[in-house]
C-alpha cells in the first residue's frame, strides 16, 4: 500500500507523480502491506500515525524535487473506503494551530483515541452486523436505507465494535472521520466533513436524502451524529488550505481544498464515467462500477452516492472468481496458452449453442455460491463440456452474471452506453468481444494505472466550478479519450444470449 500524489495542469496533462510506500519508506511501523493482521486473523488495522508521517514524507519529497506548491489552485484526495480515524478530545485545537516548524506527525502524535485504525480488510464485526440488520428489519431493509446490507468492514459496524469493547475510548473521541475526510482535515487544519459518496459506504447514511439514519446511528453507538458531523456533496469546496502549508511549503493562500472521497468513487471520476456507462476491471477479482439514475438496492452489491453528480448514484459489484478462474480454465483447456484460449473463443458461436456454465473455485460474493455448474441447451446439468465449449461457457457465464446483477441494482443499457474495460484481461480482444456481445454494447479500454489519484485531480478542478452546474465531463473533455476496441457482433442481439 502507498500514498500517491498526482498533479495535472490546465490541459489535464500529468506534470508530477510521487509515492511513499508504507512498508519500505516507513519501516518503523513494521506493517506488511501497510497493515497489521491481528492474531485472530479477522481484525486488520493500520497505524494512523503512519498515514500522517507518509504525508510528511511525500511533501518533503516534493519540496526537495523543486515542486512549485504556489501554482496549486485546488487539491482533493481519496482514501481507502470504510476505514475510520478517531480524534481524541482536544485534538481539534491542535489541528487548528499546527506549528510550521514541526512535521505533522510530531504535532498530532497524541491526537488519536484509537492508534490503529480499522480498515476495509477487517472482518471482525459479524455480531455488530447481525445486530444492525435486526434493528432495522433485515438485510434488505438496511440496503434500502443505506445502499448495502451490513458488511463487516463498513464503518458503522466498526464504530459499534469499538463502543461495545472500549466505551471509555469512544467517550474520549470528539470526532470520527473516514480515511478520506481525515486526510482532508490534515490539509484544511480543521475537521473536514464526510462527503456523500464515501459516506454511503458506512451503513449509516440514507442514500436517498443524504442524511444520517438516526435508527442506524443509535443501533451503533450513542451520540454518534455529533461525533460524525454533517455530510456534504462530493464536489464541495471545504475552504482554503491551512496556514501550516502556506508557511512550511509555499502553497498559495488561495489554494482550495475540495472534499475528499473514497478510492472507488475517485476511480469512477478518474475513468470519466458518464450516465449509462459501465467500467469493468478484469483482475484477480472482477469489479464493476456503474453509473445509475434510479437505484434498486439489493442484498448483493453496493449502491453509493455518485461522486461527480449528487443527483445520481454509482453501483459497485465485486466478483472474487475473476482472472484466477480464467487462468485455471486456460491451463486445463488451452495448454496454458492465451493464444489457444482466444482461438477456442473464436471457433465457437455466440450463445455457445445454449451451453452455459458458472465457475466458482472459491466462494463467490455475487452470488454466494461455490463449485462448477454446467448446463446444456435443455437446461439440464452436465458433468463436462468439450474444451472449446468450456472456454466460451466460462467467459459468457462470467459476463452474463455481471449483466444480470447490474440490472438487479437498477442499471439500464442506453443508446450511448459504453463499457470501459481495464485490468489484465482487457488486453485480450477475444474476451472483450464476448463482453461486447453479452452487453450488446461497444467496449473501450482506458489506461487506469492511477485512476483514483487522477480522479482526485479531476475532482479538484471540477470543485472550483461545480457550483455553476458545470459537469465533470465538461471539465475533463481535454483528457485522452478511451480507445474503442470491439463492437457487438451482428448476431449478438438480445435473443442470442
Amino acid at each position: 500500500m502507498k500514498l500517491k500524489v498526482t498533479a495535472v495542469d490546465e490541459q489535464l496533462r500529468v506534470t508530477y507523480e510521487e509515492n511513499v510506500h508504507f512498508d519500505t519508506d516507513l519501516p518503523e511501523f513494521r506493517t506488511q502491506g501497510g497493515v497489521y493482521v491481528h492474531s485472530d486473523r479477522l481484525t486488520v488495522t493500520s497505524p494512523v500515525l503512519m498515514w500522517v508521517k507518509a504525508l510528511d514524507v511525500i511533501l518533503e519529497k516534493m519540496k526537495s524535487s523543486g515542486f512549485n506548491f504556489a501554482q496549486v489552485k485546488a487539491l482533493s484526495g481519496a482514501g481507502q473506503q470504510h476505514g475510520s480515524v478517531y480524534w481524541k478530545e482536544g485534538a481539534h485545537h491542535i489541528l487548528k494551530n499546527l506549528s510550521p516548524d514541526l512535521p505533522l506527525h510530531q504535532s498530532l502524535k497524541a491526537c488519536f483515541s484509537v492508534s490503529d485504525s480499522p480498515i476495509w480488510m477487517d472482518s471482525s464485526t459479524a455480531s455488530q452486523c447481525f445486530s444492525l440488520e435486526k434493528t432495522v428489519g433485515g438485510a434488505q431493509q438496511l440496503a434500502n436505507i443505506t445502499g448495502s446490507r451490513a458488511y463487516e468492514r463498513f464503518t458503522g459496524n466498526q464504530i459499534a465494535k469499538i463502543y461495545s469493547q472500549n466505551p471509555e475510548v469512544y467517550i474520549q473521541t470528539e470526532r470520527i472521520t473516514l480515511v478520506s475526510s481525515f486526510a482532508a482535515s490534515l490539509f484544511l487544519g480543521d475537521y473536514a466533513p464526510i462527503d456523500y459518496s464515501d459516506g454511503s459506504g458506512m451503513n449509516l447514511l440514507q442514500i436517498c436524502d443524504k442524511r444520517w439514519s438516526m435508527t442506524c446511528l443509535n443501533a451503533c453507538a450513542p451520540g454518534l451524529e455529533e461525533k460524525l458531523g454533517h455530510t456534504v456533496p462530493s464536489s464541495s469546496v471545504l475552504g482554503s488550505i491551512a496556514p501550516y502549508y502556506i508557511q512550511r511549503y509555499g502553497f498559495s493562500p488561495d489554494c482550495k481544498v475540495v472534499a475528499f472521497t473514497g478510492d472507488n468513487p475517485a476511480s469512477l471520476a478518474g475513468m470519466r464515467l458518464e450516465e449509462g456507462d459501465i467500467a469493468i476491471s478484469l483482475g484477480t477479482s472482477d469489479t464493476l462500477f456503474l453509473w445509475i439514475q434510479e437505484p434498486m438496492p439489493a442484498t448483493e452489491g453496493h449502491i453509493l452516492c455518485n461522486p461527480v453528480d449528487s443527483r445520481a448514484y454509482m453501483a459497485l459489484l465485486c466478483f472474487k472468481n475473476g482472472s484466477l478462474m480464467r487462468e485455471r480454465i486456460r491451463d486445463d483447456c488451452a495448454s496454458g496458452s492465451w493464444d489457444e484460449f482466444s482461438k477456442a473463443l473464436t471457433s465457437t458461436v455466440t450463445g455457445n449453442n445454449g451451453n452455459l456454465g458458472f465457475y466458482f473455485d472459491v466462494m463467490e460474493i455475487t452470488p454466494e455460491a461455490v463449485g462448477i455448474h454446467r448446463f446444456n441447451k435443455d437446461n439440464k446439468k452436465v458433468p463436462d463440456f468439450p474444451k472449446e465449449v468450456e472456454i466460451r461457457a466460462l467467459i459468457e457465464g462470467q459476463f452474463m452474471a455481471k449483466r444480470i446483477h447490474a440490472e438487479k441494482l437498477g442499471y439500464k443499457i442506453m443508446p450511448k452506453t459504453r463499457i470501459l474495460a481495464t485490468g489484465g484481461a482487457s488486453h485480450n480482444k477475444e474476451i472483450l468481444q464476448v463482453l461486447a456481445d453479452v452487453f450488446n454494447t461497444p467496449v473501450y479500454t482506458i489506461d487506469t494505472a492511477n485512476s483514483a489519484c487522477l480522479g482526485c485531480a479531476y475532482r479538484a478542478i471540477h470543485g472550483l466550478v461545480a457550483e455553476t452546474s458545470v459537469s465533470l465531463a465538461d471539465v475533463v473533455k481535454l483528457a485522452p479519450a478511451p480507445r474503442l476496441v470491439v463492437t457487438p457482433a451482428a448476431e449478438a442481439d438480445e435473443t442470442s444470449l
